[in-house]
């Protein structure tokens, strides 16, 4: 996957020279140990790395540039100690092409009450100073994230942390590459959208490959590894009797394995961060890739099933944001519903690819006829998923933008076996209720697939969409239909 540390957000802090050399001395040193305390928070996944006070037009836009220009810097942290006029920072924003978030912080916690004076006030004037700073931001309209609070504080370290990730997430889509196998599922539209305006507006591309290109690769892949990678599915999983090497079925276990390392060998030589197929397009092909896709995904690749690019941009990302964090992330779909009064939920699930990140226990390997795609029986990894709060998560193509759509849901501890049905599957009951929260989903045009998520909040994700600056629906526990309907006729305006 992605190592977090290596990951840098700037710690940039704005003055002027009006107040002399002693109190920038005092600016710096105070910026310095800000920066210090929220690199060593272990709540912060990144690097938190300090520079020098900016105190011009020319040392602001030369900060910005450098920003921009580095590798490792993600985002920003701006704070305005003292008063910076915000003429001064014209320029450098117009420029900017990294995440902001702004700290409304100040250095000391609370007001010394017997010893405050005028010097004092002259250096601790970010409530003022912010404010001027705020302003030029929303006068060019520069989406960014706003966070107030005293520096050491746990909420506040929260909140910054969110945005950190949200940011790691932003910066593996630039230039990312995503492939295609074969096209979208016939007839099926919301898998669909425009992928040129997806790479101007998200910075990753979308390429399709001919199967063949991907069976030329598995048709490669040598007996020997083969072999070796299913010594490691015998220990990851438990085996059911006909995948073991005295089962009846054990030359699909094989086969499986072929596939995965084939793919796994198509994508790090093409620099791909994440794959889709669809069950149509599968020429060549012993079975549908069902156990790679999920081990994939495991090992931080994007899927999702169909063609379903926007999908599998968007496992990727929540799959970096949400990296060391206890819990997975999963292409997942809602497939069908429970109706018992007073205890409605949704079972979520998909043919074969649910990533095993978010597994209950160990899961089981095993194969099954799959019914359609006219292959043989596909090997895969079968579980449950533990109860909890989670989310779903689905971006659309709405024409004249894009969309991302977050239902905060609580997963629910299964109950019952489910025998007879051989997939990893989810229960969940949707945030505020079922029949609000379906319908809204519905309203909104959300997809039938998303990521799910037991790691990340709607924080993270209305963090991520201001960095793309794409509209943002939530459905929590507050929603109703009657303001949901107005938020999105509201939004229709806006956007045209």
């Amino acid at each position: 996957m992605i190592d977090l540390k290596s990951q840098a957000v700037w710690f940039i802090t704005g003055s002027q020279h009006l107040y002399g050399e002693e109190t920038l001395k005092q600016v710096a040193a105070h910026s310095q140990e800000i920066a210090a305390y929220l690199n060593a928070a272990k709540e912060i996944p990144v690097q938190i790395i300090f520079k020098p006070t900016v105190k011009t037009p020319e040392e602001i836009l030369a900060a910005c540039k450098a920003a921009n220009d580095s590798q490792d810097c993600i985002g920003i942290i701006t704070w305005m100690h003292t008063f910076s006029p915000a003429k001064m920072w014209i320029n450098g924003l117009k420029i900017l092409q990294k995440p902001l978030l702004h700290l409304h912080t100040q250095f000391n916690r609370d007001i010394p009450w017997n010893d405050i004076d005028m010097d004092f006030m002259n250096l601790n004037q970010s409530a003022h100073g912010d404010r001027e700073f705020g302003f030029m931001v929303s006068r060019l309209r520069i989406e960014r994230k706003v966070v107030v609070g005293y520096w050491q504080d746990d909420l506040t370290l929260k909140s910054i942390a969110v945005w950190c990730r949200a940011a790691a997430g932003w910066n593996d889509w630039q230039g990312a590459k995503f492939v295609r196998f074969g096209d979208n599922m016939r007839y099926v539209a919301v898998t669909d959208g425009d992928k040129v305006e997806a790479e101007y507006k998200f910075g990753f591309s979308v390429n399709t490959h001919g199967i063949g290109d991907l069976v030329k690769v598995i048709n490669a892949i040598s007996d020997a590894d083969v072999d070796t990678l299913i010594k490691e599915y015998e220990d990851s999983y438990t085996l059911s009797s006909a995948l073991q090497k005295k089962g009846t079925q054990h030359q699909s276990l094989k086969d499986a394995a072929r596939i995965e390392l084939g793919l796994k060998t198509f994508l790090e030589d093409g620099n791909f961060k994440g794959f889709t197929d669809t069950f149509e397009d599968l020429h060549g092909m012993v079975q549908l890739p069902g156990i790679a896709a999920q081990r994939m995904m495991e090992a931080g690749y994007g899927f999702a099933g169909e063609g379903d690019w926007k999908t599998v941009a968007l496992v990727r990302a929540m799959k970096v944001m949400a990296q060391g964090l206890k819990g997975g992330n999963s292409f997942m779909e809602d497939y069908t519903y429970h109706f018992e009064p007073n205890n409605e939920m949704v079972l979520g699930a998909h043919m074969l690819e649910i990533c095993s990140s978010i597994a209950n226990k160990k899961p089981s390997c095993e194969i099954h006829p799959l019914g359609i795609g006219g292959k043989a029986d596909p090997v895969r990894l079968v579980f449950d998923v533990d109860g909890g709060a989670a989310l779903n998560v689905s971006v659309i193509d709405m024409g004249n933008r894009f969309r991302m759509l977050v239902n905060e849901v609580e997963a629910v501890k299964p109950k019952h076996k489910l025998p007879k049905l051989p997939v990893a599957r989810v229960l969940w009951k949707p945030m505020p209720d079922m029949k609000t929260g379906c319908a809204a989903w519905i309203y909104a045009g959300g997809a039938h697939h998303t990521c799910y998520s037991q790691n990340l909040t709607s924080e993270h994700l209305s963090d991520f969409s201001s960095m793309a600056n794409i509209e943002f629906v939530l459905i929590d526990k507050n929603t109703n239909l009657y303001n949901l309907k107005n938020e999105l006729r509201w939004s229709e305006v806006y956007y045209r």
